[in-house]
């Protein structure tokens, strides 16, 4: 019985140890990580990483981790060369593998979200036109305000995600007014006035693979979901 005891104990301290270990060395695979994204993707920011599921250590091993997050606020958009800041981007990567001396990770699909707030949205605008929640429930239009040819314009103008096929650049929204006013039309000046008023952003510095799926308005901002396959954290 005292060997059974002591055996008991040695097993338990081995236990406490090796959790402490594994603790230590998720923690600096999470920080390394982060350093390395930070660097790879260009951002202002270090991000947030998560290693999820336990034990670490046999999940480094086999060189393949169950599930990743990341978060940040550094990502950027840009349009017409003027970049904003998107805020709570997150994404959660799954059945992610490590390769080239664990510097490279690459995930088998991908999930997340981010944000853009108005004010940060009308930063990317074309100068003079701010950009804000129209109210009333919506969640794919916005309030485009601001003044052409001396007239004030208010319009709404629908948000969506431009299509891969159409030629345009990857991760990018597109705001289109609605009902523009029709003294522009009947003087042939709607080109001219979607010139001001129309356009979009792009997101840059996206972990590649990852790609916008849907975009919502809500009185916060607008809120992209994205996902992918093959997503590459770092490397």
């Amino acid at each position: 019985m005292r060997a059974a005891r002591i055996t008991l104990i040695v097993v338990l301290v081995l236990g406490v140890v090796f959790v402490g270990l594994d603790r230590v060395a998720v923690y600096v695979a999470q920080n390394k990580a982060a350093q390395q994204a930070q660097s790879s993707e260009g951002l202002t920011e270090k991000p947030k990483v998560g290693i999820k599921g336990f034990p670490f250590l046999t999940q480094a091993l086999s060189r393949k981790l169950d599930h990743v997050t990341v978060s940040a606020d550094g990502v950027a958009a840009t349009s017409g060369g003027r970049s904003v800041q998107v805020e709570d981007f997150h994404a959660d990567l799954y059945d992610v593998k490590l390769s080239n001396g664990y510097s490279r990770a690459t995930a088998d699909r991908a999930t997340g979200t981010a944000r853009i707030d108005y004010a940060e949205l009308t930063k990317a605008a074309p100068a003079g036109i701010t950009v804000s929640y129209p109210g009333g429930g919506a969640t794919d239009t916005v309030r485009i305000t601001g003044s052409y040819l001396g007239t004030h314009l208010s319009v709404l103008s629908k948000v969506s995600v431009v299509s891969a096929s159409s030629g345009a650049a990857p991760n990018t929204i597109r705001l289109h007014a609605e009902g523009l006013p029709k003294a522009f039309t009947a003087l042939g000046l709607e080109e001219k006035l979607r010139d001001q008023i129309d356009f979009t952003p792009e997101l840059t510095h996206l972990p590649t693979g990852l790609g916008l799926s849907t975009v919502r308005t809500g009185p916060d901002g607008i809120t992209v979901t994205f996902g992918g396959k093959s997503v590459v954290l770092a490397g």
